[in-house]
Protein backbone atom coordinates (compact mmCIF):
# COMPACT_ATOMS: atom_id res chain seq x y z
CA UNK A 1 0.00 0.00 0.00
CA UNK A 2 2.79 2.39 0.88
CA UNK A 3 4.34 1.99 -3.11
CA UNK A 4 0.94 3.18 -4.76
CA UNK A 5 0.82 5.84 -2.52
CA UNK A 6 4.61 6.88 -2.88
CA UNK A 7 4.14 6.52 -7.06
CA UNK A 8 0.67 9.10 -6.89
CA UNK A 9 2.95 11.50 -4.64
CA UNK A 10 5.98 11.68 -7.06
CA UNK A 11 3.20 12.13 -10.32
CA UNK A 12 3.16 15.69 -11.24
CA UNK A 13 -0.33 17.52 -10.80
CA UNK A 14 -2.45 17.32 -14.21
CA UNK A 15 -3.13 21.05 -15.03
CA UNK A 16 -7.08 21.72 -15.83
CA UNK A 17 -8.28 24.06 -17.99
CA UNK A 18 -10.25 26.20 -15.86
CA UNK A 19 -14.39 25.69 -16.48
CA UNK A 20 -16.24 27.56 -19.02
CA UNK A 21 -12.40 28.45 -20.76
CA UNK A 22 -11.26 26.32 -23.64
CA UNK A 23 -7.39 26.04 -24.43
CA UNK A 24 -5.65 27.97 -26.62
CA UNK A 25 -6.18 26.61 -30.37
CA UNK A 26 -2.64 26.77 -32.46
CA UNK A 27 -3.43 28.25 -35.99
CA UNK A 28 -3.19 26.24 -38.92
CA UNK A 29 -2.66 27.98 -41.80
CA UNK A 30 -1.06 26.30 -44.37
CA UNK A 31 0.05 28.03 -47.33
CA UNK A 32 -1.47 26.59 -50.57
CA UNK A 33 0.75 28.78 -53.20
CA UNK A 34 3.83 27.80 -53.90
CA UNK A 35 6.53 30.02 -55.32
CA UNK A 36 6.23 29.40 -59.22
CA UNK A 37 2.72 30.76 -58.96
CA UNK A 38 2.79 34.64 -59.15
CA UNK A 39 -0.51 36.37 -57.67
CA UNK A 40 -2.13 39.71 -58.00
CA UNK A 41 -4.55 41.74 -56.44
CA UNK A 42 -7.31 42.81 -58.99
CA UNK A 43 -9.71 44.23 -56.65
CA UNK A 44 -10.17 45.33 -52.72
CA UNK A 45 -14.18 46.02 -51.32
CA UNK A 46 -14.45 47.75 -47.48
CA UNK A 47 -17.96 46.70 -46.51
CA UNK A 48 -19.35 48.38 -43.33
CA UNK A 49 -21.91 47.08 -41.20
CA UNK A 50 -23.53 49.62 -38.60
CA UNK A 51 -24.22 48.11 -35.34
CA UNK A 52 -24.81 50.26 -32.25
CA UNK A 53 -21.59 51.05 -31.04
CA UNK A 54 -20.71 52.94 -34.61
CA UNK A 55 -19.50 50.69 -37.95
CA UNK A 56 -17.60 47.24 -38.57
CA UNK A 57 -15.54 47.30 -41.24
CA UNK A 58 -14.72 44.01 -43.11
CA UNK A 59 -12.70 43.56 -46.53
CA UNK A 60 -13.02 41.59 -49.67
CA UNK A 61 -10.43 41.04 -52.32
CA UNK A 62 -10.52 39.51 -55.64
CA UNK A 63 -6.62 37.41 -56.79
CA UNK A 64 -5.85 36.36 -59.60
CA UNK A 65 -3.13 33.77 -59.54
CA UNK A 66 -1.28 31.41 -62.31
CA UNK A 67 1.98 30.29 -63.51
CA UNK A 68 2.32 31.90 -67.33
CA UNK A 69 2.14 28.30 -68.51
CA UNK A 70 -1.45 27.70 -68.95
CA UNK A 71 -2.39 27.48 -65.65
CA UNK A 72 -4.89 30.28 -64.02
CA UNK A 73 -7.35 30.94 -61.37
CA UNK A 74 -8.95 33.56 -58.96
CA UNK A 75 -10.21 33.66 -55.85
CA UNK A 76 -12.51 36.09 -53.56
CA UNK A 77 -11.60 36.19 -49.57
CA UNK A 78 -13.14 37.92 -46.63
CA UNK A 79 -11.47 39.39 -43.63
CA UNK A 80 -11.54 41.88 -41.42
CA UNK A 81 -8.15 43.05 -42.40
CA UNK A 82 -6.89 43.57 -46.40
CA UNK A 83 -3.80 40.82 -46.06
CA UNK A 84 -5.85 38.57 -44.70
CA UNK A 85 -8.23 38.58 -46.99
CA UNK A 86 -5.62 38.48 -49.72
CA UNK A 87 -4.07 35.34 -48.30
CA UNK A 88 -7.52 33.41 -47.83
CA UNK A 89 -8.03 34.82 -51.96
CA UNK A 90 -4.91 33.37 -52.78
CA UNK A 91 -5.41 30.11 -51.38
CA UNK A 92 -9.13 29.67 -52.93
CA UNK A 93 -7.85 30.57 -56.17
CA UNK A 94 -4.68 28.38 -56.12
CA UNK A 95 -7.26 25.25 -55.64
CA UNK A 96 -9.36 26.54 -58.38
CA UNK A 97 -6.94 26.71 -61.27
CA UNK A 98 -8.08 26.00 -64.75
CA UNK A 99 -6.12 24.82 -67.77
CA UNK A 100 -6.06 27.38 -70.69
CA UNK A 101 -5.16 25.95 -74.39
CA UNK A 102 -2.51 28.20 -75.67
CA UNK A 103 -1.27 27.91 -79.53
CA UNK A 104 1.92 29.81 -80.67
CA UNK A 105 1.15 32.13 -77.51
CA UNK A 106 -2.61 32.83 -78.58
CA UNK A 107 -5.53 31.47 -77.80
CA UNK A 108 -7.21 28.31 -80.55
CA UNK A 109 -10.12 30.12 -81.69
CA UNK A 110 -13.07 33.42 -81.35
CA UNK A 111 -14.79 33.00 -78.34
CA UNK A 112 -17.06 34.80 -76.13
CA UNK A 113 -17.73 35.09 -72.50
CA UNK A 114 -21.13 35.82 -70.49
CA UNK A 115 -21.62 36.34 -66.84
CA UNK A 116 -24.42 37.85 -65.39
CA UNK A 117 -23.99 41.67 -66.81
CA UNK A 118 -20.53 40.75 -68.25
CA UNK A 119 -19.31 40.04 -71.47
CA UNK A 120 -16.72 40.35 -73.36
CA UNK A 121 -15.25 39.29 -76.61
CA UNK A 122 -11.78 37.35 -77.25
CA UNK A 123 -9.86 37.10 -81.17
CA UNK A 124 -7.20 34.85 -81.77
CA UNK A 125 -3.96 37.65 -82.84
CA UNK A 126 -1.08 37.32 -84.96
CA UNK A 127 2.56 36.89 -83.02
CA UNK A 128 3.50 40.32 -81.35
CA UNK A 129 0.31 42.03 -81.71
CA UNK A 130 0.37 41.84 -77.53
CA UNK A 131 -2.55 41.36 -75.32
CA UNK A 132 -4.81 44.16 -76.25
CA UNK A 133 -6.88 44.12 -73.41
CA UNK A 134 -7.18 46.11 -70.10
CA UNK A 135 -8.33 45.95 -66.16
CA UNK A 136 -8.79 42.53 -64.75
CA UNK A 137 -9.56 40.98 -68.26
CA UNK A 138 -5.28 41.45 -69.00
CA UNK A 139 -4.01 40.17 -65.24
CA UNK A 140 -5.65 37.16 -65.90
CA UNK A 141 -4.89 36.43 -69.55
CA UNK A 142 -1.12 37.47 -68.89
CA UNK A 143 -0.81 35.66 -65.54
CA UNK A 144 -2.23 31.97 -68.17
CA UNK A 145 0.99 33.14 -70.47
CA UNK A 146 -1.23 34.38 -73.39
CA UNK A 147 1.30 36.69 -75.14
CA UNK A 148 -1.25 37.93 -78.29
CA UNK A 149 -4.71 38.43 -78.08
CA UNK A 150 -7.79 41.04 -79.25
CA UNK A 151 -10.54 41.33 -76.59
CA UNK A 152 -13.45 43.86 -76.22
CA UNK A 153 -15.59 44.25 -73.53
CA UNK A 154 -19.31 44.45 -74.54
CA UNK A 155 -20.92 45.69 -71.31
CA UNK A 156 -20.27 45.53 -67.96
CA UNK A 157 -16.97 46.91 -66.36
CA UNK A 158 -17.70 45.13 -62.27
CA UNK A 159 -14.68 43.49 -62.09
CA UNK A 160 -15.76 40.52 -60.31
CA UNK A 161 -17.90 40.40 -63.62
CA UNK A 162 -15.20 40.60 -65.91
CA UNK A 163 -13.27 37.76 -64.11
CA UNK A 164 -16.34 35.32 -64.17
CA UNK A 165 -16.79 35.85 -67.60
CA UNK A 166 -12.91 35.85 -68.88
CA UNK A 167 -12.90 32.80 -67.08
CA UNK A 168 -16.35 31.49 -68.79
CA UNK A 169 -14.46 31.93 -71.90
CA UNK A 170 -11.06 30.47 -71.21
CA UNK A 171 -12.92 27.61 -69.79
CA UNK A 172 -14.98 27.08 -72.78
CA UNK A 173 -11.75 27.11 -75.16
CA UNK A 174 -10.86 23.89 -76.98
CA UNK A 175 -7.71 23.26 -78.37
CA UNK A 176 -7.43 21.69 -82.60
CA UNK A 177 -6.08 18.12 -80.88
CA UNK A 178 -9.35 18.41 -78.01
CA UNK A 179 -11.85 19.00 -80.97
CA UNK A 180 -10.03 16.50 -83.45
CA UNK A 181 -10.55 13.67 -80.50
CA UNK A 182 -14.05 14.51 -80.10
CA UNK A 183 -14.41 14.13 -83.77
CA UNK A 184 -12.68 10.95 -84.73
CA UNK A 185 -10.74 12.75 -86.84
CA UNK A 186 -7.24 13.68 -87.66
CA UNK A 187 -6.16 17.32 -86.28
CA UNK A 188 -3.95 17.87 -89.32
CA UNK A 189 -7.44 17.71 -91.36
CA UNK A 190 -8.69 20.29 -88.60
CA UNK A 191 -5.94 23.22 -88.88
CA UNK A 192 -6.25 26.09 -90.79
CA UNK A 193 -3.22 27.33 -92.09
CA UNK A 194 -2.47 31.07 -91.06
CA UNK A 195 -0.92 32.98 -93.89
Amino acid sequence: MTENTENTENKPAEKKAPRGKRPARQSKKPETTTPDFEERVVAVNRVAKVVKGGRRFSFSALVIVGDQKGRVGYGLGKAKEVPDAIRKASQVAAKRMIQVPIEKGTIPHTIMGEFDAGQILFHPAGDGTGIKAAGACRTILELAGVRDVLTKSLRGSNPHNVVKATFDALKNLRSVEQIAAVRGVDAKGLRLSRK
